[in-house]
């Protein structure tokens, strides 16, 4: 039976065109008369040429765009097997609340008094961030993983030149597994990077680590270190690491992408931990962001928490009132210790994200949120136990949140770990993680967060465990996939260098 159709659709998954394709510019979804009798305002600004965009009627419109919805990949979809990002389920209960009319409908720009209540709400998810992390001071106003380690960094710098050795300790360690965003923030921040090489079992090599501390250490401002790290492994060494840092002189700073393998569980302080930031939405499941409306708070140490940036939440001891103190009140701050390393954004933070997962906490408690990081390390566990007879785990041993795979299994096969991912798209499947850490060669990396069932994670394993036996079979099908996604494989490369950002009415034409 042929699996071509007259219309391009497949099944319940209509065919669609880009939207230049569907309407033509000559007409509109709705025709008016021109007004007779009315002279615009517009002071001879009046468009002279048409916007190029075609007119569609208002099902036409709402179909191309639900239409477009079913091509793409989701959370609520199916599992989401990206490592290093932790792609879990949102609660509705989350977003409930943050659509309260309390929460959803006031203004950054709104007197204090009349927002004490929101800012109750941030004092509350203040004290759980602290708690949870044993760290006695938290920047709220992060908008980003990367903006959180920026400010964590930018204490550093300022605790620093509060010491006068700005000029001297400019050198910052960044395990060869770091994520890329540490180095870069450290440069950003005015350091110069030295890495730290990765050991045969997936962890910084103590004693590469040693011997870059030996000697004079007068110019070692801190180490960047994720734990877990970006290979899903804990970083047995982390107390000596933090010890070894603090006797050079140096600050550690933790990134906290990987909070969620471990919350409940260790608090970072007690690892000798002086900044980390922590991913809201991989650990507490607020929406991931996608470029709009991220947090990134950032947890700082008693050596580092006088320079947290501006805004400064206080509480009246008189009254009980919250107050927000800026840049220009920070004649406020007298008689304090505190000297605030300057203002990150314009405004605290992000409200959305943060009523939002101050309701995950509250609706899981400090039990709760000590099973998420046991079943999601669980998780990732059983999904290297259930594959590791038809894969190649990248080390040996146990995992915590994510299963690493390199691609050994697929050595003279002729099928690369690109093939594996494209494969997994034929099953339904958006692909794991690809390719990253660089650190293990052909790497896939696989996190199946704490949210997913068991009868979840065996009908992905089942799927992934079909195509790599095919690809160590050699099935140069593998090579061409995917066959049943909407567009089959494009040159990636060439898409990368040579984008196509601008539609032309050529197109269509050569389409055609």
């Amino acid at each position: 039976m042929s699996t071509q159709t007259v219309s391009g659709s497949k099944g319940l998954l209509q065919k669609e065109e880009l939207i230049f394709d569907i309407g033509t510019t000559e007409t509109t979804g709705v025709d008016l008369p021109e007004p007779k009798g009315r002279k615009d305002r517009l002071g001879g600004l009046k468009r002279q040429d048409g916007t190029g965009l075609p007119g569609l009627s208002e099902p036409q419109a709402m179909r191309h765009y639900v239409r477009l919805s079913q091509k793409n990949y989701a959370i609520d979809l199916g599992l989401f097997p990206l490592g290093s990002c932790t792609m879990k389920h949102n609660p509705r209960l989350n977003e409930k609340v943050a659509r309260m009319p309390g929460f959803a409908d006031i203004h950054p720009l709104q007197p204090q008094q009349t927002v004490q209540g929101a800012m109750e709400v941030i004092e509350q998810l203040e004290d759980w961030l602290k708690k949870l992390t044993g760290m006695p001071a938290v920047a709220m106003s992060p908008k980003a993983g990367a903006h959180g380690e920026w400010c964590g960094m930018a204490a550093i710098r300022a605790a620093l030149i509060d010491r006068g050795e700005v000029e001297t300790r400019t050198r910052v360690l960044v395990p060869a597994s770091a994520h890329g965003t540490n180095p870069a923030t450290a440069v950003q921040c005015g350091f110069k990077v030295q890495e730290i090489a990765a050991a045969t079992d997936g962890r910084v090599d103590l004693n590469d680590l040693k011997a870059k501390l030996e000697g004079d250490t007068s110019d070692v401002a801190g180490i960047m270190l994720t734990n877990p790290n970006t290979c899903g492994l804990f970083e047995r060494d982390i107390k000596e690491i933090a010890d070894l840092i603090h006797e050079a002189g140096g600050y550690f700073y933790c990134d906290g992408a990987n909070f969620n393998a471990i919350v409940g569980r260790v608090r970072p302080r007690d690892l000798g931990v002086d900044a980390m930031h922590i991913n809201l939405h991989k650990t507490f499941s607020t929406p991931h962001g996608g470029g709009g409306p991220g947090a990134g708070p950032t947890v700082l140490s008693e050596r580092l928490a006088k320079y947290a940036p501006y805004p400064v939440m206080t509480v009246d001891k008189r009254d009980g009132d919250y107050k927000l103190i800026y840049v220009d009140d920070e004649a406020e701050l007298a008689g304090t210790d505190l000297k605030p390393l300057g203002r990150m954004c314009a405004f605290h933070g992000q409200m959305g994200m943060f009523t939002r997962a101050l309701t995950y906490m509250l609706s899981h408690g400090a039990d709760g949120l000590k099973q998420v990081a046991e079943d999601a390390v669980l998780n990732a566990n059983y999904i290297q136990a259930r594959l590791k007879s038809v894969m190649s785990p990248a080390f040996e041993g146990y995992c915590m949140h994510e299963a690493l795979f390199s691609d050994a299994f697929l050595k003279d096969s002729g099928i690369e770990t690109v093939d594996i991912a494209k494969g997994m798209i034929d099953e339904g499947y958006h692909p794991m993680t690809v390719y990253f850490p660089l650190v293990v060669h052909g790497a896939m990396l696989i996190e199946p967060t704490e949210t997913e069932s068991k009868a979840e994670l065996d009908r992905f394993c089942d799927s992934l465990e079909s195509v790599a036996i095919k690809a160590k079979s050699g099935d140069e099908a593998l090579k061409s996939a995917p066959y049943l996604a909407p567009m089959r494989r494009l040159d990636e490369t060439l898409a990368a260098r040579k984008p196509v950002l601008r539609w032309t009415s050529e197109m269509s034409q050569t389409a055609q």
